[in-house]
């Protein structure tokens, strides 16, 4: 069983930054594609970013340049850097996890992202 803890999220104002830090425990982590998404009150769930097991990575188009993504798999964690950031950030935050040649997929709790204005 693949668990995925997220942490870093809470109140920051507009333009400023957080890192946001999914553990994961479980599985093989260097052999899972990661990704982080996120949902806003009354939306769906978005994708943020993902980054593939060989570090490849891809990013929503309303993030790019501002957002990073990033793996350490010595440390079993993906993180997402965020900064320069927007009122329509805040939500919340899920990390997931793509595991095995069946893809299935895992997911953190959640971590609230507040921006005020």
């Amino acid at each position: 069983q693949v668990q995925l803890v997220e942490s870093g999220g809470g109140l920051v104002q507009s333009g400023g930054s957080l890192r946001l830090s999914c553990a994961a425990s479980g599985s093989i982590f260097s052999r899972n594609d990661m990704g982080w998404y996120r949902q806003a009150p009354g939306k769906q769930r978005e994708l943020v970013a993902t980054i593939t097991s060989g570090g490849s990575t891809n990013y929503a188009d309303s993030v790019k340049g501002r957002f990073t993504i990033s793996r350490d798999n010595a440390k079993n964690t993906v993180y997402l850097q965020m900064n320069s950031l927007k009122p329509e950030d805040t939500a919340v935050y899920y990390c997931n996890a793509v595991v095995g040649i069946l893809s299935f997929l895992f997911w953190g709790q959640g971590t609230q992202v507040t921006v005020s204005s």
